[in-house]
């Protein structure tokens, strides 16, 4: 019996704060273009996050492999240092287009 009270008491509770919804005034039409500007917001934050996360990793894996490649082979050190710089430039500068595409869609 008490189980029952309980749960009636928590309906009415739910109930009533319903109540106080229901006698506001309609939202205004720029309450939405709000949401969807912080909804652009944070899914623009979002993807941008997978892109640094992706730009890192890849970074490190090359890293990781140039290491490997000198530490196998020393005399091939400058060269894969130059092919290491070049790939870290292109990956970077994918993560820097990500951004500016973040920039001009939010």
């Amino acid at each position: 019996m008490r189980k029952l009270n309980l749960v009636l008491f928590a309906v009415a509770a739910v109930l009533m704060t319903a109540m106080t919804a229901f006698a506001q005034t309609p939202a205004a039409a720029d309450h939405a273009a709000d949401s969807a500007a912080g909804l652009k917001a944070i899914a623009a934050g979002v993807g941008f996050a997978i892109a640094v996360v992706g730009g890192a990793i890849g970074q490190s894996r090359i890293g990781a492999a140039a290491c490997e490649g000198a530490a196998r082979n020393p005399g091939a050190a400058a060269k894969i240092q130059t092919m290491m710089i070049l790939g870290l430039a292109l990956i970077e500068s994918l993560v820097l287009f990500a951004l500016l595409v973040v920039f001009a869609k939010v």
